[in-house]
């Protein structure tokens, strides 16, 4: 039974986000006969239109891709244009002003009401023998830029660097290291490779350290660490703290962010991908979306089924929002024992649209949690399967599951932390937490 915390400011500010919604359409309702609807009707029109031309680029070719790449452009523009025309630009941007302020009480409420839990910290006592992989080639050659390699060996760890052109089995030279003493296994490198030593540390029960050198660094991001600066990480060998958090299973296979299966999963299986990321999934785009024959997933979700979906992505502990799955998108935690799963199926122009102005509320989005994922594609023995970004195939069915609070992470104590994620607005606890009935059990996440 969970209560509402920071009572009072949360209150406040669900209030002004209601008074702030009550603006919006009070002033709407008295600009209706200076153009209010005009201003409301051509807005929505403008992102139904862009989100249609968005689907026809990346679902067709030839004449259609051109004409959704105009549309798509043309349509916001053409909004803009409408407004400044017909004089409607102050009241489109007081409206816009006013709905950015509903929806920042809005969510500044929620964070007061429902303050992310901090994965737990205990005291760690500083490894003697620490061994670290580091591959030279990761995040652009961080690990030579940063001089991780010395910085390493100045805080006495044991540094093995891979060579690029001379494939390595990562979990193997783990497990080897372990065999000869080793007391912490950490990894310079990207989420994939992370994932495979990050195993061999939970099976031994031994901390893993992370150091932000690949790419994107996701992993290192709901870790907390400094991904500007992996050098950082390193200090967790001098004075580190110690977080005890879940790790993915796919198929016996580790994963410490994401499997994804269908549209990404096909297209990251290609060799032009790693070269022309952009231009080979424009190119196969149209086939997979739309194409004769394509098959489409099935899964169960702890039983209960899900079927004919375009996109399957599984998480190790689920993403605050879909929304926040572009790009930055963060986990609140870590050990929550959960697996998020997110579950896509837009087949036309009318569905695109609908995705677009509903969001996560669409019927062409599924957003659940679970603990166990079993995935399949009618008549295929085998799939694709994009783990941590690794492209792979593997029999069906896939099963993902989820080993909670296995892992040991060795984190810097003095780190940049995880930004309070934004929460998704649910008008029904904003309601709640402004007249006063906030102190109720707490609603279940969907």
């Amino acid at each position: 039974m969970g209560r509402t915390h920071g009572g009072g400011a949360a209150r406040l500010l669900a209030r002004l986000a209601l008074l702030a919604a009550a603006g919006s359409l009070v002033a709407l309702l008295f600009a209706l006969g200076d153009g209010g609807l005009v201003v409301v009707g051509a807005g929505f029109l403008g992102l139904v239109l862009c989100a249609v031309g968005i689907w026809w680029f990346v679902a067709h070719r030839g004449a259609v891709r051109l004409l959704g790449a105009l549309l798509a452009v043309a349509a916001p523009v053409g909004v803009l244009v409408l407004f400044v025309h017909e004089g409607l630009w102050p009241m489109a941007l007081a409206l816009c002003l006013c709905w950015a302020a509903t929806l920042a009480c809005a969510r500044a409420a929620l964070r007061r009401s429902r303050p992310p839990r901090p994965t737990r910290a205990v005291a760690a006592r500083r490894p003697e023998r620490p061994v670290l992989i580091m591959n030279p080639k990761s995040g652009g050659g961080k690990v030579g830029r940063f001089g991780l390699v010395d910085r390493a060996e100045e805080l006495g760890a044991r540094v093995i660097l891979l060579d690029p052109s001379a494939p390595a089995d990562v979990a193997a030279l783990a497990r080897d290291a372990v065999a000869e003493g080793a007391d912490l296994l950490g990894v310079a490198g990207g989420d994939g490779t992370q994932a495979l030593v990050a195993a061999v540390a939970a099976d031994h029960d031994l901390p893993f350290l992370v150091i932000s050198a690949g790419t994107r660094n996701h992993f290192a991001m709901d870790l907390g660490l400094d991904r500007s600066d992996p050098t950082r990480c390193l200090d967790a060998l001098t004075d580190g703290e110690e977080l005890r958090i879940d790790l993915g299973d796919v198929d016996g296979r580790p994963f410490v962010n994401t499997v994804s299966f269908g549209v990404y999963a096909d297209v990251v299986q290609r060799p032009e991908y790693r070269d022309d990321k952009a231009g080979t999934a424009l190119a196969l785009m149209p086939d997979l979306l739309l194409g004769d024959g394509v098959p489409r997933l099935d899964a169960r979700i702890d039983g209960t089924p899900l079927s004919s979906q375009q996109a399957l992505l599984v998480s190790n502990n689920p993403y605050v929002s879909p929304d926040e799955l572009s790009g930055g998108g963060r986990r609140s935690s870590l050990d929550d024992g959960e697996l998020g799963v997110l579950g896509i199926r837009v087949e036309d122009a009318a569905q695109a649209a609908d995705l677009a102005v509903r969001g996560s509320q669409s019927t062409g989005l599924t957003v659940l949690t679970a603990h166990r994922v079993e995935v399949t594609v009618a008549g295929a023995e085998d799939i694709p399967v994009a783990v941590d970004g690794e492209a792979l195939r593997m029999p069906t069915p896939v099963v993902c599951t989820l080993r909670p609070r296995v892992l040991r992470v060795l984190v810097p104590r003095d780190r940049p932390g995880v930004p309070a994620p934004v929460p998704p607005v649910r008008w029904r606890r904003i309601l709640d937490l402004a007249f006063g009935r906030a102190d109720r059990p707490a609603e279940a996440s969907p």
